[in-house]
């Protein structure tokens, strides 16, 4: 079964485009990046609560998107406003997360149930602002070109500013912290990341106000309906499903990231090492695999991607006793791959959405996307949660002090929740992958 799409210069979208669409993964990559890489350590070493109990306070509001993901989804289908149906969402929810991402870090640090109450319902907040933007934004590319291989140069460009967005967000948030000190640098950093948010959303908004949109007539029947005839696509629930588990196991690794650098390495600047190794690569290696999805195909090149993801972790549990160089290589190989299952997937989610235009005359790009999202929410969230978890089991010993000392068990909780738990994951989505069939001509 072919997968290569025949693509022409009338399908091709401006570069202008390609470059104001990519500008809002700055806002998604800052806030899917920041809360699961410092949230659930400000809990624990921060505010002293307890590592079980803080991986609920960074699960449940997050969890909530389940819900209410799809619902924005439905709502953005349904949308007349003359400014298009998606894009009026971008600057209403983008500047209202900016706000709630501020006052996230913003409240108290004492008494403890005081401080884990702020941070529930900021972080709730932010969830609900962060729904009806990501919804409607991951729903234009269907919208947007109807070609097989554009969306995949579409994603290129989204994928490339998502690296570099994740990069500065995460890269430089424990900077922030480290450098202003224990008692600002976290509300620094949630100025620092709103800044971040309010420039995504307003190069998205601004950027896209010139760009093709193709409609179809919004679908009939109730949400209920929607979402059973968006269960009943066994490619989106093939897609959906590798999505989710690899998004458990990014998640549980950027949880990690400053607990390995802090306990394992003994180094606690190795974070923002790690981190730029995990996600550096994305800038050079996301050209290279765009071509390998127009010569191999995605699903192809979606495989060859988690591989190298999978590999990577587990290599990184034999590098962590060599240190921080070892390490930092083995990280790199593990972004090498997530480039890859970053960019795939996200080509891949329009051409099933647009599968289904095509075969049924009506738009449910929202609907499929609000499920997506709400999956992909959900799975980076219960990843710091599994990854707290696992700390509990090993014994982490939770304090206001960051430098408090940890035993052996919870060396090696560290050590496995951040390297075997993601690869054991990743190769429980290949085996799922392999599943997906979908030929191009069906995409429209």
């Amino acid at each position: 079964m072919g997968e290569r799409g025949v693509a022409t210069e009338s399908a091709r979208l401006p570069a202008s485009v390609r470059r104001g669409y990519g500008l809002g993964s700055v806002a998604t990559g800052s806030f899917g990046t920041v809360p699961g890489l410092l949230l659930l350590p400000y809990l624990t070493d921060r505010l002293g609560v307890g590592a079980g109990l803080a991986g609920l306070v960074v699960l449940l509001p997050k969890a909530w998107d389940v819900v209410l993901n799809p619902v924005a989804g439905r709502i953005s289908d349904r949308s007349t406003h003359p400014a298009g149906r998606r894009r009026p969402f971008l600057l209403r929810a983008g500047l209202t997360l900016a706000v709630a991402f501020v006052l996230l870090f913003a409240g108290p640090t004492s008494p403890t149930a005081l401080a884990a109450t702020w941070v529930v319902v900021a972080f709730l907040a932010c969830a609900s602002a962060y729904a009806f933007f990501q919804v409607p934004y991951v729903a234009m590319p269907a919208e947007l070109t109807d070609d097989y291989d554009e969306r995949t140069r579409l994603m290129t460009w989204r994928v490339a500013v998502l690296a570099l967005a994740i990069l500065v967000s995460g890269g430089l948030a424990p900077v922030v912290r480290d450098a202003v000190g224990p008692e600002q640098g976290y509300r620094a950093v949630g100025l620092f990341v709103g800044a971040l948010i309010l420039v995504g959303t307003l190069g998205a908004w601004w950027g896209t106000r010139d760009a093709p949109v193709r409609r179809a007539a919004t679908a009939g029947g109730s949400l209920r309906d929607q979402l059973r005839v968006v269960s009943a696509s066994r490619e989106f629930r093939t897609l959906l499903a590798v999505f989710v588990l690899q998004a458990l196991a990014t998640g549980a690794m950027l949880a990690g990231v400053d607990y390995v650098a802090r306990v394992q390495l003994g180094r606690p600047g190795a974070s923002a090492v790690l981190f730029v190794c995990f996600v550096g690569p994305a800038l050079l290696v996301t050209p290279l695999w765009q071509r390998v999805g127009e010569r191999r195909g995605k699903r192809t090149g979606y495989l060859w991607g988690s591989a190298l993801l999978g590999v990577g972790a587990l290599a990184t549990l034999f590098a962590l006793p060599l240190g921080t160089a070892a390490t930092a290589v083995t990280v790199g190989v593990v972004g090498v791959g997530y480039a890859a299952c970053q960019m795939f997937p996200l080509a891949m989610l329009p051409d099933v959405a647009a599968a289904d235009t095509a075969r049924t005359g009506e738009d449910r790009a929202g609907t499929y996307t609000g499920v997506w999202t709400a999956g992909e929410t959900l799975g980076l969230a219960v990843g710091p949660f599994l990854y707290a978890l696992v700390l509990t089991v090993g014994g982490y010993v939770s304090s206001t002090d960051a430098a408090a000392a940890q035993p052996d068990s919870a060396r090696t909780a560290i050590a496995l929740g951040f390297t075997v738990v993601p690869a054991v994951l990743v190769a429980v989505s290949v085996v799922v992958l392999r599943r997906y069939r979908l030929d191009p001509k069906e995409t429209g």
